[in-house]
């Protein structure tokens, strides 16, 4: 009788070693590791998917083209002086209607079932939600630079300079940030993207339109300017316009802060509720 068959348990030991790795298993990811890889692949999505990047670019920048040349001579004067006053709302109304795509992205994922892949993995499970954000944060900062961009080369000269530009692109995209926790939640709620763009187009397009983002709210109906002054995109605009050009009111930006704190302060917890729920 030879050794493999007196001593089986040796034998079967022996070829499990050949097909385990014998190098030393690398350390769980944290929170932080694992909320910046995800964002990473939120980012290589815009590689796969260059249409992407239309959305991220190309839509801005031709909204600022457009409204610019059409209303400026019928508003302002000339457009390169309505730019003086559009630039900083038409940037607010950019961000924001980027803001979906973070809910249409999380929906393409559950309807593809990678979210139930992501939650069979050792990770942080809260990390895919946040990882996307980090990613699309720094998408609305594309879009962002390449307004203020295009709106230097129109005549835009902001009066704060450098730094009250930065300041109300921050908080441009504080605001953002928190509004993306809404469409998370939208994102976890309907059964396909579309239904996520219906549901955010037919909010976002009352909300940014009715405001002070393409006129001054002193020529609208009474009722209308009431509206418009409760309306938080308008408060948002006064604080980038003001931050931009140097004559900031600080209430304009304690309002938006407030008002970012308490986005998040009710969908975040009910977005990581509604996630594990989903598992």
């Amino acid at each position: 009788m030879n050794d493999e068959i007196a001593h089986p348990d040796l034998l079967a030991e022996e070829q499990l070693g050949d097909v385990l790795s014998r190098t030393e298993r690398p350390p769980r990811a944290g929170a932080l590791s694992a909320s910046l890889t995800l964002s990473w692949r939120a980012l290589l999505k815009i590689k796969h998917v260059p249409f992407q990047l239309f959305d991220v670019t190309a839509f801005p920048l031709m909204n600022t083209l457009l409204f610019t040349f059409l209303f400026g001579g019928a508003l302002a004067g000339s457009p390169q002086e309505y730019i003086q006053f559009l630039l900083p709302g038409i940037l607010v109304q950019a961000i924001v209607f980027i803001t979906v795509y973070t809910g249409v992205g999380l929906n393409t994922d559950i309807d593809k079932g990678l979210f139930d892949r992501f939650q069979s993995l050792p990770i942080w499970q809260p990390a895919p939600l946040v990882g996307a954000l980090l990613g699309d944060v720094l998408r609305y900062s594309m879009a962002a630079f390449m307004v203020v961009g295009l709106g230097l080369l129109l005549g835009f000269r902001p009066g704060g300079g450098v730094t009250g530009v930065l300041l109300a692109l921050g908080l441009v995209l504080l605001f953002a940030f928190s509004l993306s926790w809404i469409w998370i939640v939208v994102g976890l709620t309907v059964e396909n993207p579309e239904s996520v763009m219906t549901t955010s187009f037919l909010l976002l397009f009352p909300v940014t339109f009715v405001s002070n983002i393409f006129v001054d709210p002193v020529t609208m109906p009474g009722w209308l300017q009431t509206v418009v002054r409760l309306n938080p995109v308008t408060h948002l605009v006064d604080a980038a316009r003001g931050l931009m050009h140097g004559n900031v009111a600080i209430g304009d930006v304690t309002w938006v802060l407030v008002a970012s704190v308490i986005i998040v302060a009710v969908f975040a917890p009910l977005s990581l509720r509604m996630y594990h729920k989903e598992r």
